[in-house]
């Protein structure tokens, strides 16, 4: 455990604390009252306001939408089930720079709306709480469903022959017992639209901005870091206190219901009603998921493979290399970060795992998921700020870039193994130990072949998540050396449609690779319950 705790104590609360110090220390003291003085400003109010409104919006429509799907993925069995789930996952594990440049592909300057109808939505709020929409879909669809394929139907068909209607049945039974499941669900939505940095910066232009965007403001282009340490603060308070209500309610989804296999409960469409609501569903994916990308493509293609070619040339400007690198440099930083996030996420899991693990370790499991919802900006800058003198210089680096990766990576990693190592049998491990194995070959020949296809998922996981990274790496990048994400956003800071074009091919790339992870996760995963 010793190697997790020192692992996130130099790169994560360290570079945090040091961003939060330089801000709120002036002159040797504490300028505690700062907080409210930046609290008190009514430009930061606003941004406080938009990014709770637009957080609570976009997890009411997302639940508004996607829970029908939920109930089609648990309750009914039709063709081609699996690769539509794989299509509606898609969009999870793509980059919000993807996200983003997707939408504005669809609703922006020259988008499929503006050629039709001549609409634009780049500019409202409606872009931002769609792109949400979008991105976390699978959030709900596969977290619900995957509880709701698992509930005994004939609870509910008991409530029906005692003479409850069906939409009865439904609130009285069903409901209470999916309760623990939509609340995870839409906790984890509003962390992640809470947190919002790509898609945000993308379409929201200068009018809108969450307070992640806003902390990027403040630190890159006003360099006010009292601002930014305070809205940090404020920041990490809001995640800690959703992550805590999130912990509640997964403790209470394992343990108060009996579930059944998920492969007895799904059954074909009957009626009428079931094959309306599953075209319903069916037409959604089309729409929201499907079609924004399919446009995304369309636009990379727009004039053949121009845009495509145009990527090997340099320009001297924005970038130093030829865009096309940004593809080798993300494979191999995602490479590096995958290792580190494995090493670090499994010694974690398997501390974590002993069933004499004490309070003090069960709690750092808590604090492993902060990083996902930190600002990934202020850590992109506190590395900056904290690993600038010696013994860790590492501004000139290249690891820093898959450490900032590894830091979201390594929370996939021990959520994806720990319920695997905690279902292995204690006493296989006592008796190798018996027969006089060491702790290490225990692990070798115990542990580690009843956990090799969850530890090729983690690391699928850790591979997606690291390739998208966006918000640290935007900072701490260097500029012969870009991340895909990085140049998407740096060619659509630019004008000029050939600059515009190239953002959508880098896009596009980003999303093939990342949609060919997800489809080998898909292959790999221990269970078919639909949950993550």
């Amino acid at each position: 455990m010793l190697v997790p705790v020192a692992f996130f104590g130099v790169f994560f609360a360290w570079p945090v604390a040091a961003i939060v110090t330089r801000g709120l220390k002036i002159d040797g003291v504490w300028r505690f009252g700062r907080i409210a003085d930046v609290l008190g400003q009514s430009d930061i109010r606003h941004v406080l306001w938009f990014t709770t409104w637009q957080a609570l919006a976009s997890t009411a429509l997302t639940l508004l939408v996607a829970l029908p799907a939920a109930y089609v993925f648990a309750r009914l069995d039709f063709p081609g089930k699996q690769v539509l789930r794989a299509v509606v996952t898609v969009p999870f594990v793509l980059p919000t720079v993807v996200v983003g440049t997707a939408f504005l592909a669809l609703v922006g300057r020259g988008g499929l709306l503006d050629e039709l109808w001549g609409v634009r939505l780049d500019t409202t709020v409606w872009a931002i709480l769609l792109a949400h929409v979008f991105f976390n879909y699978a959030v709900v669809v596969r977290t619900v469903g995957g509880l709701w394929a698992q509930l005994d139907p004939r609870q509910e068909e008991a409530a029906r022959m005692l003479g409850a209607s069906p939409l009865g049945a439904w609130r009285k039974v069903t409901l209470p017992a999916l309760a623990p499941a939509v609340a995870a669900a839409a906790l984890m939505v509003f962390l992640f639209t809470f947190t919002s940095f790509g898609v945000v910066q993308i379409l929201g232009g200068p009018t809108f901005s969450t307070l992640e965007v806003e902390i990027y403001r403040q630190t890159s282009e006003i360099f006010d870091l009292s601002t930014a340490a305070v809205l940090t603060i404020v920041q990490f308070v809001a995640v800690g206190a959703i992550l805590a209500v999130h912990a509640w309610t997964v403790r209470r989804r394992e343990s108060a219901l009996r579930l059944v296999a998920p492969e007895v409960t799904a059954r074909r469409p009957r009626g009428t009603g079931q094959w309306a609501l599953l075209g319903g569903v069916l037409a959604t994916v089309a729409v929201l998921l499907v079609l924004p990308l399919a446009v995304l493509v369309r636009r990379s293609l727009d004039g053949g493979f121009g845009y495509y070619r145009a990527l090997g040339d340099a320009d001297g400007g924005t970038f130093l290399v030829a865009p096309i690198e940004s593809v080798v440099n993300s494979l191999q930083y995602a490479v590096a970060a995958t290792a580190i996030a494995l090493v670090i996420g499994g010694l974690a899991a398997a501390a974590l795992a002993r069933r004499d693990a004490g309070r003090l370790v069960r709690g750092f499991d808590a604090l492993l998921m902060l990083p996902l919802g930190v600002s990934a900006v202020t850590v992109g800058f506190g590395f900056l700020i904290a690993l600038d003198r010696p013994p860790l210089d590492l501004r000139q680096s290249w690891i820093l870039v898959p450490l900032a990766q590894a830091l979201v990576g390594a929370p996939f990693v021990v959520r994806t193994m720990l319920p695997v190592l905690r279902a292995v049998d204690e006493r296989l491990r006592e008796a190798a130990a018996v027969l006089g194995a060491s702790p290490w070959r225990v692990w070798r020949e115990v542990d580690l072949p009843l956990v090799r296809r969850a530890l090729l998922i983690a690391a699928g996981f850790a591979f997606a998540v690291s390739l998208g990274e966006f918000g640290a790496t935007v900072f701490i990048a260097r500029p012969d050396n870009p991340t895909l994400p990085v140049a998407v956003a740096r060619l659509l800071s630019r004008p000029g449609d050939l600059n515009y074009g190239q953002a959508m091919a880098l896009s596009t790339i980003l999303m093939v690779v990342c949609a060919v992870a997800l489809l080998v996760l898909e292959r790999l995963r221990t269970d078919r319950t639909g949950e993550f």
